[in-house]
């Protein structure tokens, strides 16, 4: 490790590497240009009737409501952690660095976020103008581009933050970058969240009341709750997941330059910015690819088509990079250890290998997650058959689809992690920026990944404004219930691949957690030989402590999880209430002599999800330091494998179960097994009410939650080691005491608050 560390002081980022990154940076604000250039192309669509335009200004409004009292109400977070972070070890210059650009990274995930909610509602009008006019195409070309606003977006920022980085603080760019990172995480995890119990909380409310209760179609405009629910699909599908998947990309290209510097000195800090850079280029390329031919089955097949040329074009623009800027041997490559330059490994091999492996894991999620999240696809079939017998036998189904999807997809994932450490061929350092680069492989789809999530949100507000207005019949409407089915699937695939992308940065930024420990031990003048075995085996199971630490972070994802899909349960009976008021003390809605308060439930689904957002930040915050300062550096590695590994499993479960409810429902309402007004409708519809907040808003907030997670254990790592070696065991414990009274005290605020709605 000492090697390591000499070599690390070396790594300069000049001559012609510094060109390199000057063309990324390039190449990022490309990619804005790009967006701003597809953000006009979709503005310019006609935006339908008048009576479309009223209810998509309304959703404008309540989207733009909710997001400023979201930020407004997360600042005080963020300034909070702004102070906190120069507390943390580091150079003057590194502290201030760091703390600036966590309000960097921060800014960019809500502007993110922001401007993909932004485009969204108004996209989503003229989707369903353009299935008014007749035109399939049309309507798939505008939801997809859209998404292509956010996806160019989303890589552009998160490219421009990161080469900006290492352009100002060269060797120095990794510590930066935490900042950076977390910033992006916190926000996003934020986002997630409060998006999430929103979005669920209006619309299990709406499909409780509305088509249980008063047998009426989803997006009756009677229904108080449809504002607020389409509202939702914005602030929690668009905003939320734009904000996610920047945050892995941030995160990723923090692990992959922490652990790059290392493994390949000063082309560990370009070449993993030359790998998204092109992703840039294969993005632009996919989104404009994505057009419905009249062959297609569905717009499924024409999205299919476009992500899997864009991955095979990013495979071999890859490759001719990789074997045009490294060299075929560690020898050559300057700021690299003796330790490594003696490796027999080709870096060329190891470099390309692990991008390649992090391509095909994308493709390889997308295939099983379509597998059993796609209507017309077994599991989907067996879960709309299911209806027949009642609700419980649909509840049944889905959740043995998650528990089994969950299985696969964590295989895979373990396999591509694997695949990627054994490239380094038995080096630690190596096998572990080798699962970095996998992760910037994967990054190379995220601009595609991005566009297909964003088209099912919008998809979906589409029908609903169709729907609600009227002006939308025959094939129209056929046109708009196909692309919101479709729409269903690209969500679930695209949670798949950011559930992948989220394990493989939190592996990564494990990998430089450990590390981390090793250069705070040598920085302190000590030598593995005197350290305590907590130092030496940072997982060995066989130390209680490491164990209780391991299953403490299994719990928290659990824990989490039972957080976050209680507050939608809160929230959703808050609105139920609501809404069956306005039905009984206004008689005339259902009539349509009365129209519905929407604005009362959009105001019951703001408050309620603001109010939620504490305790999950919290808990992902002070966990890990009440782990690591109370049971020691040990303990808080296995914190975060168990958080880790619970969380790949947890999540898949929950995105995939509520997936094929989902789609199972829309079965249902094609007109299988009895079709819309049945009892096998009403059973698809129950389970669809709990898949809601198992796929919207529980199951993705755990991708942010792992990476927040591990880059807080990061960034405390150097202050528990010191203080442990110190022997500083007193001021540790007080810190992990504070760590714990604040979660304790989080947790009985929220138990006070009432499961009864009254």
């Amino acid at each position: 490790m000492r090697a390591h560390l000499e070599a690390a002081s070396l790594v300069e980022v000049t001559g012609s590497n510094l060109n390199l990154v000057y063309l990324v940076l390039a190449i990022a604000l490309v990619a804005l240009g790009i967006a701003f250039a597809l953000r006009a192309q979709v503005l310019s669509a006609s935006d339908g009737t008048p009576k479309m335009k009223e209810i998509a200004a309304a959703v404008q409004e309540g989207a733009a409501a909710y997001l400023a009292r979201q930020f407004k109400t997360l600042s005080f977070f963020v300034a909070i952690v702004f102070v906190l972070l120069f507390a943390l070890p580091g150079g003057t210059d590194v502290k201030i660095g760091r703390s600036i650009f966590f309000l960097v990274g921060a800014a960019f995930s809500a502007i993110v976020g922001y401007q993909g909610m932004w485009l969204a509602v108004r996209a989503n009008v003229r989707v369903a103008d353009a299935a008014r006019l007749g035109s399939s195409a049309k309507a798939v070309q505008i939801a997809f581009r859209t998404g292509g606003v956010v996806g160019m977006m989303t890589v552009g920022l998160g490219l421009l933050g990161a080469s900006i980085v290492v352009a100002i603080y060269r060797a120095d760019a990794p510590a930066v970058l935490e900042g950076f990172g977390f910033g992006a995480a916190m926000l996003a995890m934020f986002m997630r969240v409060g998006g999430g119990i929103f979005t669920k909380a209006a619309d299990v409310g709406a499909d409780l009341v509305g088509k249980v209760e008063k047998n009426i179609p989803e997006d009756d405009p009677r229904n108080a709750a449809t504002i607020a629910d389409n509202v939702g699909d914005n602030v929690g599908d668009c905003a939320g997941m734009a904000a996610d998947l920047f945050e892995s990309y941030a995160v990723t290209l923090v692990a992959s330059l922490i652990l790059g510097k290392a493994a390949f000195g000063d082309s560990g800090l370009v070449y993993p910015l030359l790998v998204p850079g092109i992703g840039i280029i294969t993005a632009i390329l996919g989104i404009f690819l994505t057009r419905l031919r009249s062959t297609d089955r569905s717009a499924m097949s024409a999205i299919n088509r476009s992500f899997y040329i864009s991955a095979l074009v990013s495979a071999l623009l890859v490759g001719l990079a990789t074997y045009t800027y490294l060299p075929d041997s560690f020898a050559t490559l300057t700021g690299v250890g003796d330790a490594l330059k003696n490796s027999t490994v080709n870096p060329r091999v190891l470099a390309l290998g692990a991008v390649l492996i992090g391509i095909a894991l994308a493709a390889a999620i997308q295939m099983l997650t379509g597998f059993f999240t796609e209507v017309g696809k077994r599991p989907v079939n067996d879960v709309a058959a299911s209806s027949k017998t009642g609700p419980a036998t649909v509840i049944l189904a889905g959740v043995s689809v998650g528990f089994e999807s969950a299985v696969y997809s964590a295989l895979l994932i373990g396999a591509a992690v694997f695949g990627a450490y054994l490239l380094g061929g038995g080096s630690v350092v190596l096998s572990l920026f080798a699962v970095a680069l996998a992760g910037c492989g994967l990054l190379t789809t995220v601009g595609v990944i991005v566009a297909m999530d964003t088209f099912g949100p919008i998809s979906d507000n589409a029908q609903g404004i169709a729907e609600m207005s009227g002006d939308v019949k025959g094939d129209g409407a056929k046109i708009l219930t196909s692309l919101d089915a479709v729409g269903n699937t690209t969500k679930a695939i695209t949670k798949g691949i950011a559930i992948a992308t989220a394990v493989l940065a939190a592996t990564a930024l494990f990998g430089a957690f450990t590390d981390s420990i090793k250069a705070s031990v040598e920085d302190a003048g000590k030598t593995a030989e005197g350290l305590a075995s907590q130092f030496q085996g940072v997982l060995d199971v066989a130390d209680p402590r490491n164990l209780v630490g391991l299953i403490i972070g299994a719990a928290v994802v659990f824990l989490f999880s039972g957080l976050a899909i209680n507050a939608v349960s809160r929230a959703a009976g808050a609105v139920v209430m609501e809404v069956r008021n306005q039905f009984q003390l206004h008689p005339g809605i259902m009539k349509g002599t009365e129209k519905p308060e929407y604005g009362r439930v959009v105001d019951i689904c703001t408050r309620d999800s603001l109010r939620e957002l504490a305790m999950p930040g919290l808990l992902a915050v002070m966990a890990p330091i009440a782990v690591g300062f109370g049971l020691g550096v040990g303990a808080l590695g296995a914190y975060l494998a168990g958080a880790i590994g619970t969380g790949t499993l947890m999540a898949v479960f929950l995105a995939n179960s509520g997936g094929a409810w989902d789609n199972a429902k829309k079965m249902v309402e094609d007109g299988n097994h009895g079709g819309k007004g049945s009892d096998a409708h009403a059973a698809t519809v129950i389970g669809d009410t709990v898949g809601d907040p198992f796929k919207d808003t529980a199951g993705p907030a755990i991708n942010p939650l792992i990476k927040v997670m591990n880059l807080v254990g990061l960034l405390v790592t150097p202050a528990v080691v010191k203080f442990a070696l110190e022997g500083h065991e007193n001021t540790s414990k007080l810190i992990a005491l504070f760590a714990v009274l604040v979660i304790v005290a989080a947790l009985v605020r929220g138990r006070r608050k009432s499961t009864m709605i009254g």
